[in-house]
């Protein structure tokens, strides 16, 4: 792997820096602290996308007929790390460009790709996951919604929990059990539903990450036509592992919290603080995880780039990403002490992501687990020793 841009990154990445300083607001930092979810930030992402699309940089890393600029990995990484860097001003809509319109890319009929890819690489559509529910979160094999077939439809029923965006978005990408008598992973399809279906309702679940950030769905006897369904029925289950896949690496979190380093360290000169040994070692260690999720995900990003299905690195990456956002949630506290939670700081936003972020996305004992499994070949039905 070569750790060395290329001048066609280079140049985009000096674009780019200077795109988002002349688009993001003067009051960002202060528009952005409640969250993507908040009515603000929302409004803002969806002309923000719109603009960076006009320029053919919403998905850069597309292929070029599906509307994208056919550049490859590499350029969704110089996007991916640019847009964390100043806090993700795409908002909900990081999630349709990094593994919602990959998946349909792949999994998608012709006429699923005409009527759900242009939206998307045009910045002019939302849309939100329905995957966990109140017993199948790192389970997520578990799930009970239903979709029965009647004819020509599915009726589903069922709720979920912990969906981002949901108050805002046009689609849902939703997990439903197609064949009840078929367990785990086994009768599970996707479907691709519009938000404003009869029988959908949407409520909100309050959180520490931000405002109408979570949602709980319900889905009472909701007709789906059965083309809305993504890849072959009970098949859903390689859909979704595709799509997690580029999930757990599609967000730079490590370049955040690199920025959020910078800051605390000037912070911390400011205090008169950086003569502390101890304090040295916190900064020390933080920046060391955010370099070592930065390389990992690197070389994930290159497998990508080489064609290779994903891999258990991919399971490494999301892990190095988490430990490198409690590493600045550490340091913070203890460069600033409770004053790190006041709200609105950038130290306080990264400390309450960074809390969640070892479960969204499939809690970290979870990666590990399958990391213990996939790399070291250990039982997964040992029992640990006491």
């Amino acid at each position: 792997m070569d750790f060395q841009w290329g001048d066609e990154e280079a140049t985009f990445r000096h674009e780019l820096r200077q795109f988002l300083a002349d688009e993001l607001p003067d009051d960002w930092d202060d528009l952005s602290k409640d969250g993507p979810g908040s009515e603000a930030q929302a409004a803002f992402s969806r002309q923000f996308c719109g603009r960076l699309a006009e320029k053919g940089w919403l998905t850069p890393h597309w292929p070029t007929e599906f509307g994208g600029g056919g550049k490859g990995a590499w350029f969704h990484a110089v996007l991916g790390e640019e847009m964390w860097a100043v806090g993700e001003p795409r908002g909900p809509q990081y999630m349709n460009v990094n593994w919602i319109g990959p998946a349909i890319q792949r999994y998608g009929t012709a006429e699923q790709h005409k009527q759900h890819l242009p939206p998307i690489s045009s910045g002019s559509v939302l849309w939100c996951q329905g995957f966990s529910e109140p017993d199948a979160g790192s389970d997520l094999a578990a799930l009970r919604t239903r979709a029965i077939r009647d004819g020509d439809e599915y009726i589903v029923n069922g709720q979920k929990l912990w969906t981002s965006y949901a108050n805002h978005a046009d689609y849902c990408f939703l997990l439903v059990r197609t064949d009840p008598e078929k367990a785990g992973t086994k009768g599970i399809s996707v479907l691709l539903v519009p938000m404003s279906t009869e029988g959908i309702s949407v409520r909100e679940v309050p959180s520490m990450v931000g405002e109408r950030y979570f949602h709980e769905i319900y889905f009472t006897q909701v007709r789906v036509p059965v083309d809305c369904r993504l890849g072959p029925e009970n098949g859903g289950w390689q859909v979704v592992t595709f799509a997690l896949a580029q999930e757990r690496v599609g967000a730079a979190r490590y370049a955040r919290a690199a920025r959020v380093i910078d800051a605390l360290a000037a912070d911390a000169a400011e205090l008169g603080r950086l003569d502390d040994p101890l304090l040295q070692v916190r900064l020390g260690a933080a920046r060391a995880a955010c370099e070592a999720a930065r390389v990992l995900a690197y070389k994930v990003i290159d497998q990508r780039d080489r064609g290779e299905p994903p891999a258990p690195d991919t399971n490494v990456a999301r892990v190095a990403n988490t430990r490198a956002d409690l590493a600045v949630a550490d340091l913070a506290l203890a460069v600033h002490g409770a004053d790190a939670l006041e709200y609105g700081s950038i130290a306080d936003a990264n400390y309450r992501l960074a809390i969640t972020a070892g479960v969204a996305v499939g809690a970290t004992e979870v990666q590990l687990d399958l990391i213990a499994r996939r790399f070291l070949a250990l039982d997964p039905n040992a029992k640990a020793r006491s």
